[in-house]
């Protein structure tokens, strides 16, 4: 059994929560999350850049001049890539960078990362994260006091406006519903805050909490 520490409304510690590592995957898996966090970072590539090739090059498709003869290289149409005002070689453009994960993969993979942070003492939970009004002073003090003030992600088990409201403003601070979390978030900031709810929901298993899409990183 693993033990994450758990914290009050106001940062002050409140004790320990023990979880089965099985029921995060039993063990850390580098290589599926090697390929999780190359898949969100390659689905995040707008390709944007693009050149033009010698088909999009306006001009005459004539051979300037016969091949022997002249006393010059030989030469083919002014669009090839040899000449100056050609079309590119091979031509940026339309490229597909897009890389798929099951859904099986993409929950054990941010199970995975949850584990890895768990392991490495990253994760905490904050018991009592109540807002009645946005608060980025009130949120920062309660990140600085449980160790999180060198960035953090916060989980919670829903969308909660005043909690993203109060954390939008805080340098390398993210908030959003552990069903939007993927193991690229997790991995991505020092820190993995839940609230308590969050925690109840991740060990409830995936009929409570669902798995964020592939093309859903950064």
């Amino acid at each position: 059994m693993l033990s994450i520490p758990v914290y009050d409304g106001q940062g002050r510690a409140a004790g320990d929560v023990e979880i089965d590592p099985e029921l995060l995957g039993g063990r850390v898996r580098p290589q599926l999350l090697k390929q999780a966090i190359v898949a969100y970072q390659a689905n995040a590539r707008q390709n944007t850049s693009a050149t033009r090739s010698r088909g999009m090059v306006s001009g005459s498709t004539r051979k300037l001049f016969r091949q022997k003869g002249t006393g010059n290289a030989r030469m083919g149409a002014r669009r090839t890539n040899l000449r100056r005002g050609g079309g590119v070689a091979f031509a940026k453009g339309d490229q597909n960078y897009k890389q798929g994960l099951n859904k099986k993969m993409r929950r054990l993979a941010r199970n995975n990362a949850i584990l890895a942070k768990i392991v490495r003492q990253g994760v905490a939970i904050v018991d009592g994260l109540d807002f009645e009004g946005p608060s980025t002073k009130r949120l920062a003090s309660i990140m600085i006091a449980i160790g999180a003030d060198r960035g953090f992600l916060l989980a919670m088990d829903r969308a909660d406006r005043n909690l993203h409201l109060s954390g939008r403003n805080i340098a390398g601070a993210e908030v959003r519903p552990l069903s939007e979390v993927n193991a690229y978030d997790v991995l991505r900031r020092k820190k993995l805050v839940m609230t308590r709810s969050a925690f109840d929901a991740l060990v409830a298993g995936p009929k409570k909490v669902g798995v964020a899409p592939v093309d859903g990183g950064a």
